[in-house]
């Protein structure tokens, strides 16, 4: 009786959260993946129609459009988050004063609201207005129509038409990436921070006794003893980018996705399957889908990643 008692207690404890879990994150999860099954519209369900709504998907080019633009963002916000980041971090690393104040300066854009972020750098984009064509023409450049361009930057940079793959991502998505990557890096900033302290002097003592250089020392010495913490932050910022959704919807929208869909990305293609037209059943089954490639995608990187994390300090 002691035995089981001693089970009970903690799970009685537990109790509270365990029944907000179940009933606002298990349950609508599970429901959801019934959902995926059934053609459900605006009236509701019309019935079970199995895998239908996942073999549309596969013929869906509008998603597969959506899929290719989130890869592009990812490849361009996750390594660009990271290095620029580190870099300032490495920066304020260096016994500056009152660094708690840069620290503050660099954590604002964290805190602050997408919504006004977006407002605010959608007004920095624009062609007529916009800070960033002032400076292009002040240069003697021509003025760019960032958040209404379809053309990719690799046919920008070449000054020729290319296939829709070797385009390479539209000059709208990348000023999006470049809008994000500047509103998060505070947060990366910090844990680069962090992780910058955390590492013991007597090894750079041992490098400078060693004769080692500035960039010996830096890839021999902070990289290796960093690691752990890039590889925290480069999971953590990808699955962020897999997931962009509202600089989308609130910089290139409507119409849906920007210039001709070229910033249309899942999350954004989710939406207005499931909440503007009505396709809950389609929309759920490309939720599930993108959810195992992006468990997918973070499981490859702790499998090939973490062989290269050095945790002995």
């Amino acid at each position: 009786m002691k035995g089981i008692k001693t089970y009970l207690w903690p799970l009685f404890l537990l109790s509270p959260a365990l029944i907000l879990l179940l009933v606002f994150r298990f349950f609508p999860i599970a429901y959801a993946f019934l959902l995926s099954f059934q053609d459900w519209g605006i009236g509701g369900s019309k019935g079970f129609i199995g895998l239908s709504n996942y073999k549309w998907l596969l013929q869906d080019p509008f998603f597969w459009q959506s899929f290719w633009n989130t890869i592009n963002y990812a490849i361009i916000a996750v390594p660009l988050s990271i290095i620029v980041s580190l870099f300032i971090a490495s920066l304020l690393n260096r016994g500056l004063k009152a660094l708690g104040l840069y620290r503050t300066i660099y954590f604002l854009p964290v805190i602050t609201s997408m919504v006004a972020v977006s407002i605010v750098w959608k007004w920095l984009y624009d062609p007529q207005r916009g800070v960033f064509n002032y400076f292009l023409t002040t240069m003697g450049l021509s003025p760019l129509k960032w958040l209404e361009e379809p053309r990719g930057i690799i046919e920008l940079i070449i000054g020729k038409e290319l296939p829709y793959l070797l385009k390479g991502p539209s000059l709208a998505l990348v000023s999006i990436a470049l809008m994000s990557v500047w509103k998060s890096m505070g947060y990366n900033i910090v844990i680069f921070l962090a992780g910058l302290k955390n590492i013991p002097d007597v090894y750079y003592e041992a490098a400078k006794i060693d004769g080692a250089g500035p960039w010996q020392t830096i890839k021999n010495v902070t990289l290796p003893l960093l690691s752990p913490t890039t590889f925290y932050v480069a999971i953590m910022t990808t699955i962020a980018s897999l997931q962009i959704f509202a600089p989308i919807w609130l910089m290139t929208g409507p119409p849906p996705g920007g210039p001709l869909g070229r910033t249309s990305v899942v999350i954004y293609y989710l939406y207005q399957k499931g909440y503007e037209e009505y396709q809950v059943g389609y929309g759920t089954a490309i939720a599930f889908v993108f959810f195992l490639f992006v468990l997918a995608i973070t499981i490859f990187q702790k499998t090939v990643l973490e062989k290269k994390v050095y945790y002995e300090v």
